[in-house]
């Protein structure tokens, strides 16, 4: 049996945030990276897997962000979709706006999509992540809800 440390509380609550699956097709979850902003390192790490829920074949993962913590320089938070042999990635630039970034979308099909967040510099991130799966027929205009289908999210690790 594994021994708990203190890192497991973290990682637990990670896994409970990012697991949260609410009733309405967004997929949203709030959480602090670094919560003591002690490391320059501090990634987060998910699979997401998209899969035909009846509303048709999933197409893409998008993923957008939204910094929420005050502005500090330098300190900025980067984001990577991975599937397959294709990546894609998107750093926030302007720190602390509490606006969601782009949508960063990577058109990779049905199965097991790669979602990893990252920071530039120590230092607590209070962050929103967003995240679905899409059909082809998705569009824009219409909404979130356009060419929703089934997604899934596992957290592997928050440190």
């Amino acid at each position: 049996m594994a021994q708990m440390t203190g890192k497991a509380p973290a990682s637990l609550l990670m896994l409970a945030l990012f697991s949260f699956m609410p009733l309405a097709s967004a997929h949203t979850a709030r959480v602090t990276m670094d919560p003591r902003g002690i490391s320059a390192t501090f990634t987060a790490l998910a699979r997401v897997t998209c899969f035909d829920d009846g509303n048709g074949p999933p197409a893409a993962l998008q993923v957008r962000l939204r910094d929420n913590s005050p502005p500090v320089a330098g300190l900025l938070v980067s984001i990577q979709l991975l599937k397959g042999r294709q990546a894609i990635s998107y750093t926030d630039t302007t720190p602390g706006d509490a606006d969601y970034t782009f949508p960063l979308q990577l058109e990779g099909g049905a199965g097991v999509y790669t979602v990893m967040i990252n920071k530039t510099a120590a230092g607590p991130r209070d962050i929103d992540i967003e995240w679905h799966c899409l059909t082809a027929e998705h569009d824009l205009k219409k909404g979130h809800d356009s060419g929703h289908t089934g997604t899934e999210i596992l957290a592997d690790q928050f440190k």
